[in-house]
């Protein structure tokens, strides 16, 4: 936070380059714009190690924080005051010094199917044998290869404007590509979405459609801002998922899905495990009641203990020997 030369305060917002994380930076701009007039917003976009290195899948890059470390050492240094991230992005472990300060209301968290023109009107069921689809996900490659065991699996990557392109090239060899329904609503491609996969089908990844904006711990001011932003149900889910993850000390790159649900104040939990050939599926679901609770902080720490439990019983069912094998 800067405070300029006709006294007004400056806040500075970090956030990756590509289209749709301004779109989505934008967004929160927008927000605090119209509830802050007083204060002024500026959006400093740079580049990450994940948006730099294209030509290995995710999964093999060998690195945690694939697209938050740099803006998280742009927030260490005071370049910038707060940051804008996709929430599944985010390491489970918080650097040090580093605070979640909002959680943003989630847009649908389901994977879509886009389909090439060619094969428009189908489904993933009905994609001829061998038809190629495109993801740069481990989880929906596992999930989906135990479904529909007849199609090849291939990775994808690029801004989504350059994974559609291939995808709609006459010459191109994708069939389809699954893409986060979420990312395509935002960027108002919506009407690309040839299907939202359902659940039975395809988890989705933890804290998928959800934004947040970390800032530093010590910045009071900042934090009181941000908290304008918080949707908590959303955060009191995404905590529970976070919390599974974290147990089960996976990333973004580990085959890891999750639906999870606050209805009258019962919060529910369901998680998967599975080997990247989609032969062994581990999964386990649990509830835990949020009635007594007193302030959103418990409401956070009973949703942690969920994540938990659900994560031992996967462990129980053979998720950690799952996991294990992925590792070597």
């Amino acid at each position: 936070m800067t405070t300029d030369s006709t006294a007004k305060t400056v806040y500075r917002i970090g956030t990756r380059k590509s289209n749709l994380a301004l779109v989505q930076t934008e967004m929160v701009k927008n927000y605090l714009n119209k509830a802050f007039p007083q204060y002024e917003f500026i959006v400093e976009a740079m580049s990450t190690t994940g948006d730099r290195i294209l030509n290995l899948a995710l999964s093999k890059i060998g690195e945690k924080s694939l697209f938050t470390k740099e803006l998280e050492v742009a927030l260490e240094d005071g370049r910038v005051d707060f940051v804008v991230h996709c929430l599944k992005d985010l390491p489970t472990t918080l650097p040090k010094g580093m605070h979640l300060g909002a959680v943003m209301e989630r847009e649908n968290p389901n994977d879509a199917l886009v389909l090439s023109p060619k094969y428009e009107g189908s489904s993933l069921a009905d994609l001829p044998k061998g038809s190629v689809v495109g993801t740069s996900s481990l989880r929906r490659v596992a999930q989906l290869k135990n479904k529909y065991p007849h199609l090849v699996y291939k990775d994808v990557r690029g801004n989504l404007n350059t994974r559609l392109a291939k995808l709609d090239d006459p010459q191109g060899e994708y069939a389809a590509i699954i893409l986060a329904v979420a990312g395509l609503v935002r960027l108002n491609l919506g009407h690309r979405i040839s299907q939202v996969i359902p659940l039975s089908d395809s988890l989705y990844a933890v804290s998928q459609g959800a934004l947040c904006i970390e800032c530093r711990e010590n910045d009071s001011d900042t934090r009181r801002l941000l908290d304008f932003l918080n949707h908590h149900p959303t955060r009191t889910m995404c905590s529970a998922e976070r919390s599974l993850m974290r147990k089960l000390e996976g990333g973004c790159s580990v085959p890891i899905g999750v639906c999870s649900s606050l209805e009258d104040k019962i919060l529910s939990l369901r998680g998967l495990v599975a080997s990247l050939d989609g032969q062994q599926i581990v999964e386990f679901d649990s509830e835990i009641s949020l009635e007594n609770s007193t302030s959103v902080d418990q409401d956070v720490m009973l949703a942690n203990e969920l994540g938990i439990t659900v994560a031992n019983g996967l462990i129980e069912r053979g998720a950690r020997v799952i996991l294990a094998e992925l590792a070597h």
